[in-house]
């Protein structure tokens, strides 16, 4: 190759994956030579020509990860790569996957397999007797599965990121653009549930019985959509001592451990607010006691993520129950938050504003977020523009 063929590499993009090619081939060059003490060309000679090692598999790695996010108390997380690795190796039929195995191809072949239906038969729940059980067995219904992207793009984003822990040696990193022959990580399905001011006004308004637990679940669904669309694992880390005068100032859970520098949301506190603390809060209020009755001084980080789960379990129950009788759309916590963000919206507030309530980092975030929610905006001023004129069905068209 002359030097002029040799330069078109660098700026012609049709020979962009051998660019990759020559790039990972240099970095593990300078990568030898960084490491060699003193550095003499015999020693570099039989680092560099040598089989390259790989380092542990992908699906050890994996479970690696998973297991700090499970340290750190991130146990969701952690639940995520447990799921990824039980789906690859459903897969691939095999208990390691080298990283070497992990090409364009495969990843590609994977997705697609995830996101094909199956067919899958449901067995009759509920205890019964051995002949009815029998009875019911044979006639086991079949349902069709459907996986979705958004779980497909989450395992993938974790096979992403071990990759780039890892950085296996002598392994052609497989992501990227597809238009430049890598493997591009499919966006999750970004659907938004939100209710309208006028729904949530019916939920406040719902009648419950004092004291139950629908009653409970209905204010913290409120709690949540009123304090900023927190979800619940910041309510019920929520202590006394978050609460200063008339506002309350807390840092999301969510980003405690990855922001580098942490902004507070302050959220002020209203009536509506105060009545709910003042029915559900715990008693003494003491700075260090947690304002509401979910998770206990001193509990693991296992424990803490199960009781926030049956919370959000028990909350999302009632709240269906509820949406079902006032004949709106079902509200879970998901709900809360994006209702929270729709209303402001559409009621005039800046995506600067919002931005700052949701406590994202980025104005560009905040509008990825909202940008579901203008489809509704959009056919109401569509039809704006001019009604149907269209005649009925057998209607003739009337001459001007």
């Amino acid at each position: 190759m002359s030097e002029v063929d040799f330069e078109k590499i660098y700026t012609d993009s049709q020979f962009k994956k051998l660019k990759i090619h020559l790039t990972a081939i240099e970095e593990s060059a300078i990568n030898i030579i960084t490491n060699i003490d003193p550095f003499s060309f015999p020693t570099f000679e039989t680092k560099f020509f040598s089989p390259q090692q790989v380092g542990p598999d992908l699906l050890t790695a994996l479970q690696s990860t998973g297991d700090e996010f499970r340290k750190d108390g991130k146990i969701s997380t952690a639940g995520t790569y447990t799921c990824t690795i039980n789906s690859l190796k459903k897969f691939s039929g095999k208990e390691k996957l080298p990283f070497a195995a992990i090409t364009v191809s495969f990843l590609k072949d994977y997705e697609k397999w995830f996101l094909t239906p199956r067919i899958i038969k449901i067995k009759p729940k509920g205890k019964k007797k051995k002949k009815e059980k029998e009875k019911e067995q044979e006639k086991e219904q079949e349902k069709v599965k459907q996986n979705s992207r958004t779980t497909v793009s989450i395992y993938l984003r974790n096979v992403r990121t071990v990759f780039n822990k890892v950085k296996p040696e002598g392994v052609e990193y497989p992501f990227g653009k597809s238009k430049n022959g890598l493997y591009a990580v499919p966006k999750g399905k970004n659907t938004k549930k939100a209710l309208t001011q006028a729904d949530v006004a019916k939920i406040a308004k719902f009648d419950t019985i004092k004291g139950t637990f629908e009653q409970r679940s209905r204010d913290y669904w409120l709690f949540s959509y009123l304090c900023n669309g927190i979800n619940i694992k910041d309510l019920a880390r929520l202590k006394y001592s978050n609460i200063d005068g008339d506002k309350i100032n807390l840092i999301r859970a969510k980003t405690a451990d990855t922001v580098e520098e942490q902004s507070t949301i302050s959220i002020p506190v209203t009536p509506n607010i105060s009545r709910i603390i003042d029915r559900w809060g715990s008693k003494p209020a003491l700075p260090d006691q947690y304002v509401f009755d979910i998770l206990k001084d001193k509990m693991s980080p296992e424990d803490e993520y199960k009781a926030i789960r049956q919370a959000v379990q028990t909350i999302n129950k009632n709240m269906t129950r509820i949406c079902a009788e006032l004949k709106i759309d079902r509200a879970t916590t998901y709900t809360a938050r994006h209702s929270f963000a729709t209303v402001l919206k559409r009621s005039g507030a800046s995506v600067e504003f919002i931005s700052e309530s949701l406590g994202h980092k980025s104005k560009q975030t905040t509008q990825n977020y909202l940008a579901n929610f203008e489809d509704e905006e959009k056919k109401k001023w569509a039809n704006v523009l001019l009604p149907d004129t269209e005649p009925e069905s057998g209607e003739p068209n009337k001459s001007i």
